[in-house]
């Protein structure tokens, strides 16, 4: 889980860096995820990969739809909200997904989920200046809570399918179906990509492939609030690079609604 972390973190920094290169539209970066992910599994796992199941298991389609939307709906919130923000507001699918997890899974409901819940919620509030007396959340605000509320389910998903399927086979999902909602918007808007783009995207694909390969084996043996809790270094990764490196402003406010965010996560995850 911890590097899997490592490697959304320099996925989504790629990315933002991408916007310095070129602008490249979300189709086709999208596209060119699912197709890197779809080329290392066939590499690495060609024995165990089962392509076939991927359109005969309900929960293996829902995964497939449901995770390929997010990764588009993902990358088009850190378009239009810098990469920090973008990610600390996905990432409270943490809270979320430990919620779900009560009643889908029948995972304990402990005292430290519900402080959890609220300190992060109301960092994500603080994050979003739900407070602020003029201050509104805007539509990719607001697609960025939908998405961490499918993230979560897609976890929960995860979990369920480790039954029964194997690890490569359940990412290929998302690939999949991730290729057939993107690559017929990203052929209707062709453009001319530079090289130098080519190869960050390719890059950044290459990272976000990885990380969600072992991300998703981790959650075959994590329960979601402990497995999450690793997963919380990448908003803060993503939001000292985006300060650091593409000088990203973040007022007082929202880094306490940061922090708030993380010091929930931690107790959710809390063990005795």
């Amino acid at each position: 889980m911890l590097g899997s972390a490592a490697c959304f973190t320099a996925n989504v920094l790629l990315i933002r860096a991408l916007g310095e290169i070129q602008t490249v539209n979300v189709w086709l970066v999208s596209t060119v995820r699912f197709v890197t992910g779809l080329a290392l599994l066939l590499f690495f796992y060609r024995r165990d990969l089962q392509l076939a199941r991927l359109f005969t298991h309900p929960k293996l389609a829902v995964r497939g739809i449901v995770g390929s939307a997010g990764v588009y709906a993902f990358y088009l919130t850190v378009v239009h909200l810098g990469a920090g923000r973008a990610t600390f507001i996905n990432n409270t699918y943490v809270i979320f997904g430990a919620l779900l997890a009560v009643v889908m899974l029948g995972e304990r409901f402990r005292a430290p989920l519900a402080v959890g819940s609220i300190a992060a919620l109301t960092g994500l509030a603080l994050l979003t200046n739900a407070f602020g007396r003029d201050a509104h959340a805007s539509l990719y605000d607001l697609l960025a809570v939908a998405t961490a509320f499918g993230s979560a389910y897609i976890v929960i998903t995860i979990r369920q399918l480790h039954a029964t399927e194997h690890t490569s086979t359940i990412f290929a999902a998302q690939c999949v179906y991730g290729l057939l909602l993107c690559v017929v918007p990203a052929a209707l808007q062709p453009e001319s990509v530079t090289p130098l783009a080519w190869a960050v995207m390719l890059l950044s694909g290459g990272f976000a492939a990885a990380g969600q390969i072992a991300m998703t084996r981790a959650f075959r043996d994590l329960p979601v609030a402990e497995g999450s809790l690793l997963q919380m270094l990448v908003p803060l990764g993503i939001a000292i690079g985006g300060v650091a490196f593409f000088h990203e402003p973040f007022a007082t406010h929202e880094w306490i609604g940061a922090a708030l965010i993380l010091v929930g996560t931690a107790v959710t995850a809390w063990r005795r």
